[in-house]
């Protein structure tokens, strides 16, 4: 069994999708720190919870962002504090002045048992537009992939092509591979 630390049920679907063990939610809210790197964070909050929680069965931690090329990688791995204090039309005015809106979304699944900590990354690439559609969350409404943005596109096309889907089945790899 992997026990998956995050509040969000779409994680642990998407997680299951990709997973032959068992995943389980647990929600506990870990120190996020400070830091450029996502590894870091992820491997953090993966120590973390594997102590606080008992450490008997491993823990998975996700940390993710939005990295625009034209303006230095940020938000990057403080996306949700950006999201949550300018909001994303306020990201998409500061990207429509630049030539450059390339973008990516970024995320790394950290994976501790006790003795081994492993990282997984995921990349999706995309160009920062006008706000479109309706589904998605976050930044899914600026972020467009090969002509719609995430907030266009169903649940399991978003999931098909998603940073968090592609560390999940390079875990997935590893996992088997064990």
């Amino acid at each position: 069994m992997i026990r998956f630390v995050t509040g969000n049920e779409g994680k642990i679907r998407e997680a299951r999708d990709y997973l032959d063990d068992e995943v389980r939610q647990i929600e506990y809210d870990y120190t996020e720190i400070q830091s450029d790197d996502l590894g870091e964070i992820a491997l953090h909050g993966a120590h973390e919870a594997f102590e606080e929680t008992g450490g008997e069965d491993p823990i998975v931690v996700d940390d993710a962002g939005l990295f625009v090329d034209a303006i230095g990688g940020f938000p990057g791995p403080y996306s949700a504090y950006v999201e949550d204090t300018l909001g994303v039309e306020r990201v998409w005015q500061i990207a429509e002045q630049e030539e450059n809106r390339r973008a990516h979304f970024r995320c790394i699944v950290a994976y501790y048992d006790g003795e081994n900590a492993e990282t997984f990354s995921g990349s999706v690439p995309g160009t920062l537009v006008a706000p479109r559609g309706d589904g998605g969350f976050g930044y899914d409404p600026i972020f467009e992939h090969e002509g719609n943005t995430m907030a266009e596109m169903s649940t399991e096309e978003k999931n098909a092509i998603s940073h968090r889907g592609r560390a999940l089945a390079k875990f997935a790899d590893w996992l088997a591979d064990r």
